[in-house]
């Protein structure tokens, strides 16, 4: 098998298409860096610059394939491996493919996908147009959304999606994997509408995590919208996080126990966040972003209540189809429990310990 799966990657490297029975399977990736800056990274109140696991897009490579059943039905997979590329190791922090699925799509009904994928908010976001920086793919080192929507993906699930004139709608249920109740499942929703050729769009999502050991659930939701005016893209969104007392260990999703301990995200009862931004395209080449989100915090304690301000510049240009390099500058006001929460993005760059943090970024990235 393994001699297999390198020969079909070998071979796409290459360009070689693979196709049996008019099927295909694709190799391909993300390879991005970046030097980054950033102050406050201990209670000393010391900076550090160097080489971080990514940049604006962790880095990733992975297979894909489909097989046409006629009809108009056809089967797909997806198997993908994030990577901190300053080091070469796989991301520790997650599954070796942290990406695995395979599913059945049909013109007429949709498609049904099973395994790890991403969850049911980041589908409402992303079919809602309204997430920040929309030409860079979700995951990288300032989106504080991302923590927002439990980390972007969840293992064992079951999701059905479907597109009808503009209008997306996906459900998903993760199976918790525990005889006789249904600890460690999840349960959500997403719907979206883009009219074809429209300048606007606008989503929302709810979803519910069981605590894999007793059952408490998490719950979350979010709706926004944007609209682009000539190539001048206006967006905003809303999010919501409400935990039950007992929650903290959620098995399906990305963050062990500890992780979610280390975020605070045990800390809230509730967590709001308003975000919202403002992109600017350049002819082909250049893309401007500025971006703000404010956060506030009910916690489980008054000692644990909080709040937070963030702000991000960011400027990219493509140097071809395929690299681009970008600058990136972001700063954050942090008060209250959320001094030292984890509420930049899934590939952390790292817990500001004191009330502010300025962080500033250089990369390149390729994409093949």
């Amino acid at each position: 098998m393994k001699n297999a799966t390198r020969w079909m990657a070998a071979m796409a490297a290459l360009g070689c298409p693979i196709a049996h029975a008019q099927s295909s399977v694709t190799f391909y990736g993300v390879v991005d860096e970046s030097v980054r800056y950033l102050t406050n990274v201990n209670k000393a109140g010391d900076r550090s610059l160097g080489l971080g696991p990514g940049g604006l897009t962790q880095s990733r490579w992975g297979l894909k394939g489909v097989e046409d059943l006629g009809g108009g039905w056809s089967t797909f997979f997806k198997l993908e491996n994030r990577f901190n590329i300053n080091s070469g190791r796989s991301d520790p922090t997650l599954p070796f493919f942290n990406e695995a699925q395979v599913g059945v799509r049909s013109n007429a009904f949709g498609q049904v996908i099973l395994g790890r994928q991403y969850n049911v908010m980041i589908e409402g976001i992303t079919a809602g147009g309204y997430g920040s920086n929309w030409w860079i793919p979700y995951d990288f080192s300032f989106q504080p959304e991302v923590t927002m929507t439990g980390g972007i993906w969840t293992s064992n699930q079951v999701q059905y999606q479907a597109r009808y004139n503009g209008l997306s709608f996906a459900a998903g249920y993760a199976f918790g994997g525990n005889a006789g109740n249904s600890f460690g499942s999840q349960i959500g929703a997403a719907l979206a509408y883009k009219p074809v050729g429209g300048p606007f769009s606008i989503g929302g999502a709810y979803e519910e995590s069981k605590d894999s050991v007793n059952g408490a659930a998490a719950k979350a939701w979010t709706f926004g919208a944007s609209y682009t005016w000539n190539l001048t893209r206006f967006s905003a969104g809303y999010i919501v996080n409400q935990n039950d007392a007992g929650f903290s260990n959620f098995a399906n999703g990305p963050f062990t126990a500890p992780v979610l301990a280390a975020l605070k995200y045990t800390d809230f009862a509730r967590r709001r966040m308003i975000m919202g931004g403002i992109t600017q395209q350049v002819g082909n080449a250049w893309h401007f972003a500025a971006n703000i989100w404010r956060t506030l915090q009910d916690g489980k304690t008054a000692k644990q209540d909080g709040s937070a301000r963030q702000y991000q510049l960011v400027a990219d240009y493509n140097l071809s189809k395929r690299t681009d390099v970008y600058l990136e500058g972001d700063f954050a006001q942090y008060r209250g429990d959320l001094i030292g929460a984890q509420l930049q993005g899934v590939n952390g760059v790292g817990l500001a310990q004191k009330g502010t943090q300025l962080g500033l970024m250089a990369g390149l990235r390729h994409q093949f």
